[in-house]
């Protein structure tokens, strides 16, 4: 058997300021054939795994492209074009394969291209006609007809936050090995749910709302049941929250068994759909409650979602207020990195921090910052998975703690200010610069955590966002999508 491997995503954001080109795909993870010979991290840990149960068989594998950027604006098209053919070209070169393994995220726009996932597994399904074709998806995702109709199988990670990639890639590879050797015949069906939200499944009623797609697989006929979310700042024709369902060889049950997981999620709508603090109404909380960590949400700044991550909003308000016993982060700003870098630790110098990128980002701040650390090499965890900090420093202002990078990146865990020696159980407050995949890591260390709905490039105002291409009926853009 024949196992070809490759990896391209990044999570287009229409609206960001950013585009996405090589230099965010190089300071990313890019590589040319030879990803699992590198430390298993976030980005290549599916193609680690699938080499692995592919080489416990004995099975041939070609190992091909593995590139993946931080969530921005739309991929510029000759970058997007150039990795999809080296892709196709090494599938060509191994003479086809019997399964084909992609590690995806289903929600990259390139410019000429609406849906990159469906043109890349269309290339590949021209060129191994037979081949079962797997693509491991993010749930924020736009599952398209090309996608469905190409690929054998689609699987979505359940989890958001997105912990359980390595469960999910042992799924893939596990249905793709029983079809590719007949003991299965993996159909797809999708339904559409008609909504824009946010849907974090560490809290009923989606977690509960999970533990059911997991219970339902054990269903006779039931292969796998995933949910695309949806990634709402994507101006996607399709955005919006798909429920798909594979079944083995039942078309009709794959067909109702999607409507039905899928009218669920709908009739929970208004559960998952709650009120969002705005700065003041969060400060307010923070300093109100009774010890800490205090864990603030700048949602509307999160690299993970393709914002710049340099946004000054929630700082400055804490400024203003004279709020201290802060930690904040992880602030993108590469000018400043390099500033404090060359004066070095204990250094206390201005510093013009943040507000860089544009409206979105707030203005810049002028501070009078004292250097406390400088690293390099950093990771922070997500999940169970390393994900890299690049140049990191610790400056002190006025009684707040500001963690800087040089490579955009959500705060993902604690590790983010631990290792620099930042103590945040004895904060008053945490300001993470994250939409969701903070809980993970915050939740268990926190007193209470409060989502704000920050300005920015990813405000959570579903019902606002003023998409070009996808139609206006759904909810809570109009009250019954389905009428």
């Amino acid at each position: 058997m024949k196992v070809f491997i490759a990896g391209l995503s990044t999570e287009t954001n229409s609206f960001s300021p950013l585009p996405t080109g090589m230099l965010s795909f190089e300071e990313g993870s890019i590589h040319h054939g030879n990803a699992t010979e590198d430390d298993l991290q976030y980005w290549t840990a599916p193609l680690h795994i699938w080499r692995s149960r592919a080489e416990e068989k004995g099975w041939q594998i070609i190992e091909s492209l593995s590139a993946h950027a931080q969530p921005a604006g739309p991929t510029v098209r000759p970058v997007y074009e150039a990795f999809r053919d080296e892709i196709i070209e090494d599938l060509k070169a191994a003479g086809g394969a019997d399964i084909i393994l992609l590690a995806l995220h289903g929600g990259m726009i390139a410019e000429g291209y609406d849906d990159c996932e469906g043109d890349l597994i269309d290339h590949c399904r021209k060129v191994a006609p037979n081949a079962v074709i797997g693509g491991l998806m993010d749930p924020h995702c736009h599952i398209t007809e090309t996608m469905l109709t190409q690929a054998t199988l689609l699987i979505a990670f359940k989890e958001y936050p997105h912990v359980d990639i390595p469960e999910r890639s042992e799924d893939l590879f596990r249905l793709a090995a029983d079809a590719s050797e007949g003991k299965i015949k993996p159909v797809m069906r999708e339904y559409d749910c008609r909504m824009i939200i946010a849907m974090p499944t560490t809290a009923s009623p989606m977690r509960d709302y999970v533990d059911h797609l997991m219970a339902r697989e054990e269903e006779p006929g039931i292969l796998s049941l995933s949910v695309g979310h949806g990634f709402p700042w994507g101006d996607h024709p399709r955005t919006g929250t798909r429920a798909f369902a594979i079944t083995d060889g039942d078309a009709a049950l794959a067909e109702k068994t999607a409507k039905e997981i899928g009218e669920k999620l709908y009739g929970l709508r208004h559960e998952l759909h709650k009120p969002i603090a705005n700065i003041e109404q969060a400060l307010d909380q923070a300093v109100q409650e009774t010890g800490g960590p205090v864990v603030l949400a700048d949602m509307s700044d999160n690299a993970g979602g393709g914002a710049p991550s340099d946004a000054t909003f929630l700082l400055r308000a804490i400024l203003e207020r004279g709020i201290t016993n802060v930690a904040t982060g992880i602030f993108w700003d590469p000018i400043a990195v390099r500033i404090c870098r060359e004066a070095g630790e204990g250094a206390t110098l201005p510093l013009r921090l943040g507000g860089k990128c544009g409206p979105m980002s707030g203005d810049p701040l002028d501070l009078t910052v004292t250097v406390k650390k400088c690293a390099t090499g950093l990771t922070q965890l997500f999940g169970s998975l390393p994900c890299p900090m690049g140049e990191t420093v610790w400056v002190e202002a006025n009684g707040v703690d500001i963690v800087i990078n040089d490579s955009r990146t959500q705060t993902f865990h604690p590790e983010a200010f631990e290792k620099l020696g930042i103590d945040l159980q004895s904060r008053k407050i945490v300001c993470v610069k994250s939409s969701n995949h903070y809980q993970a890591g915050f939740n268990p260390i926190a007193k209470r955590v409060i989502p704000v709905a920050t300005p920015g490039a990813i405000t959570p105002d579903f019902a606002n966002i003023p998409y070009s291409k996808r139609s206006s009926n759904y909810w809570p853009k109009v009250e019954d999508p389905f009428a």
